[in-house]
């Protein structure tokens, strides 16, 4: 049985979003001393890359028969065929061609995807979008544990 895991990390330039909050907060409390500004930037800092960090915790994994993809949990007898989407495609699929009731995973640094159906008829969500940087190894777990 094949698994599969993938953290979808933020790019490295992100990571300047928490060195500038940490700026913008030194600077917005200078005026109340060098040790606030210091504070402030400190603080600002790690506010920053807390948040950069758990935008970037996603995680999708194929374990135990299922798809963990962020906190969903679907059995992969209730997924149906699975497409992997190039740059193109999954841009078409997070815009114009998107269907509201699907579950999407997205990162929009994250260029390709996989879209998978759900057959399940108790479930309205129609597929599950999954931004990923390697859609034919997730496609392949999936087909796997289906298989297997």
């Amino acid at each position: 049985m094949q698994s599969y895991e993938e953290r979808l990390t933020v790019p490295h330039s992100w990571w300047l979003i928490a060195v500038l909050a940490g700026l913008f907060c030194g600077l917005a409390v200078l005026p109340i001393g060098v040790l606030a500004a210091l504070a402030g930037l400190i603080v600002g800092a790690a506010l920053g890359a807390a948040g950069v960090s758990a935008y970037g915790s996603a995680r999708i994994r194929v374990i135990a028969g299922s798809l963990v993809a962020g906190d969903a949990r679907i059995p992969v007898e209730a997924l149906g065929a699975a497409e992997v989407l190039d740059a193109g495609e999954a841009a078409a699929w997070r815009t114009y061609k998107s269907d509201p009731r699907a579950f999407m995973l997205l990162r929009s640094y994250i260029p390709t995807a996989l879209r998978v159906e759900v057959t399940d008829p108790a479930d309205p969500t129609p597929y599950v979008y999954l931004s990923t940087r390697d859609p034919e190894g997730l496609a392949a777990a999936l087909t796997a544990v289906r298989a297997g």
